[in-house]
């Protein structure tokens, strides 16, 4: 009787766990894994790196993304709490859910890593947050779908919404005229946006992605270059919500920059097509990619 009690409580803990959100960090709350697969890159502080992250930089970046998402999530009764790892060399970032505490987990190995800009350092935060804010579609546990947005939500959020609030009051003239955009990307931008304000934070959003693209290039070792003006052109026959293919991703967050809808329009935990540009009610620029995102899936 005693081993049946202890096997039940044991089961009722590990469930606990799965729906609230459990002690092991994760990029949600089933420990699925970060913002990449995990792996064993450990960049740790000192470390040659090309890149112009620094501390300084890696906590202004996190202060400004939770200044911005710290109101937010506490007007839904919620605690937003971003760990600032630094010193750890770890190549990846984490997002957790538990009670009312929703965690972010950042690292200095994924800051130092030699692709990583701090516009794409802010679009991980931005990732991250996404999986606690991203809306539909959400990731699927055992029990249908989970509260967390699955990973190419999470990063649609990133460059659609949580991004261009970031930029929104920066001088986005001065950091992209020291930036090498390709044509492709200033071409599609103008095309799309009327006003200067949009079409600057497009080409910053879309060099953001490439940042982060270049990381998920670089740790699975891949030699085929990630380009805006060579999609991904697979087409998937359910939603993918596990990590999508880096040149799926890189589209994902250049389709994220491309879309219309404004950052203050919020999407929906129950309607993909809420804030965000859908195909289903006509946009045919903007929309997520098919590589990973089946519509109504």
């Amino acid at each position: 009787m005693e081993e049946h009690k202890m096997r039940k409580g044991i089961l009722a803990t590990l469930v606990a766990m799965l729906v609230f959100g459990g002690q092991a960090l994760a990029c949600d709350q089933h420990g699925q894994g970060g913002i990449v697969e995990e792996n064993t890159l450990n960049i740790p502080v000192g470390a040659k790196s090309v890149n112009s992250m620094d501390e300084a930089t890696f906590n202004e970046t996190i202060d400004k993304v939770e200044e911005i998402y710290a109101p937010i999530v506490a007007e839904r009764g919620k605690r937003l709490q971003i760990e600032r790892k630094w010193e750890d060399g770890t190549v990846n970032a984490y997002a957790q859910q538990m009670g009312n505490t929703w965690k972010v987990s950042m690292f200095g190995g994924l800051a130092r890593h030699a692709a990583i800009t701090p516009d794409g350092f802010a679009t991980v935060v931005c990732h991250e947050l996404g999986h606690h804010i991203g809306g539909q579609p959400k990731k699927k546990s055992w029990f249908g779908s989970s509260r967390a947005s699955n990973e190419g939500q999470a990063d649609y959020f990133a460059t659609s919404k949580c991004l261009r609030k970031y930029m929104e009051n920066d001088d986005n003239a001065a950091i992209i005229a020291e930036m090498d955009i390709p044509a492709f990307v200033v071409e599609k931008c103008e095309a799309q946006f009327t006003t200067e304000k949009d079409v600057l934070m497009c080409k910053r959003g879309a060099m953001a992605g490439l940042s982060l693209a270049g990381l998920f290039k670089d740790l699975r070792n891949l030699t085929t270059p990630l380009k805006f003006d060579t999609p991904d052109t697979r087409v998937v026959s359910s939603t993918d919500h596990n990590h999508p293919q880096p040149q799926c991703r890189l589209d994902t967050y250049w389709n994220g920059s491309l879309c219309e809808i404004d950052a203050y329009t919020d999407v929906s935990d129950r309607d993909y097509k809420v804030g965000t540009c859908a195909r289903a009610d006509g946009y045919e620029s903007g929309v997520r990619p098919l590589c990973w995102f089946k519509p109504g899936n």
